[in-house]
């Protein structure tokens, strides 16, 4: 069955990054000039996605106001000639259909995808996580999707990490396959003492509708919220999983450091600034 629907968990309170986020959501930080959101959906359209559902909470407006028309500013940038500004807004907008649905308590990223259900409508679906930016030639979803093609699962993206770091990820337990493709044997949300691998999984998904009666069969953990990791691990004894290991750059833009980093990365790729901003890095005095 052909992917169609993408689902977007924004409901968290951005901790991490307060008080820049006591106002506004995580999820509208900006990478260079384009708030992380809109990279992750950005990665969507690329990859044929079609339908985009984002799951928000308290004080997230501006996620939607955001893809939404602001007929206003448009008036105002045509008036002034601004007709590239005008363009970029436009496009902005006309992305892709968005759907919208809200989780009333933060109780986990298996509890935000959970409520998704009757969006989804029993099709398989994928799953984005706007911390994680992938900075690669071909976007990760699309790679994930070939992969998806041939073994018509869920798929899970992997990044090999230092063991050291293992315990801040689930991290999967596999047999290779196939080149980067994995078969899932077990999965162990940040797990303590020996790791069962380094292959670590990051904020993309592909997963089937058998996700949400194993999402039923989750016990609530720790502050009550349901891990998807839980829930994977009840589904890997339904159905088979598979994990894929992108090519791309990764870059957790959910912690502080990566932040910064993506910042960095994507600036010196812009053509308009790379020049005049490498010229002032290489100026820097350390």
């Amino acid at each position: 069955m052909k992917i169609k629907k993408a689902v977007f968990p924004a409901a968290g309170f951005g901790t991490r990054f307060l008080p820049a986020t006591k106002a506004i959501p995580k999820e509208m930080l900006p990478l260079v000039d384009k708030p992380l959101i809109q990279y992750v959906v950005e990665e969507a359209k690329a990859s044929g996605l079609e339908e985009m559902i984002i799951v928000t909470g308290m004080g997230k407006t501006a996620i939607e106001d955001h893809f939404d028309t602001s007929f206003e500013l448009e008036i105002l940038l045509k008036e002034r000639g601004k007709d590239e500004l005008l363009k970029m807004i436009k496009e902005v907008s006309g992305l892709v259909h968005f759907a919208y649905t809200r989780q009333k308590k933060p109780l986990g990223l298996g509890h935000a995808i959970s409520i998704t259900r009757n969006l989804i409508n029993n099709e398989p679906f994928a799953v984005f996580l706007g911390d994680d930016i992938i900075d690669s030639r071909v976007p990760a979803m699309r790679q994930m999707l070939k992969v998806y093609k041939d073994y018509g699962t869920s798929i899970l993206a992997v990044q090999r990490v230092p063991r050291s770091q293992a315990h801040l990820y689930g991290v999967i337990k596999a047999e290779k396959v196939a080149p980067r493709v994995y078969r899932v044997l077990d999965l162990v949300e940040k797990p303590k003492g020996t790791p069962p691998s380094n292959l670590a999984i990051i904020g993309r998904y592909i997963l089937s509708p058998g996700i949400f009666g194993a999402l039923e069969e989750t016990k609530p953990g720790k502050g009550g919220e349901i891990q998807l990791t839980d829930a994977l691990k009840i589904l890997a004894g339904k159905e088979e999983i598979y994990a894929y290991e992108f090519e791309g750059n990764r870059y957790d833009a959910g912690d502080k450091l990566g932040f910064l980093k993506a910042n960095v990365t994507l600036a010196l790729k812009r053509p308009d600034i790379k020049n005049d901003f490498r010229k002032f890095l290489k100026g820097l005095k350390f």
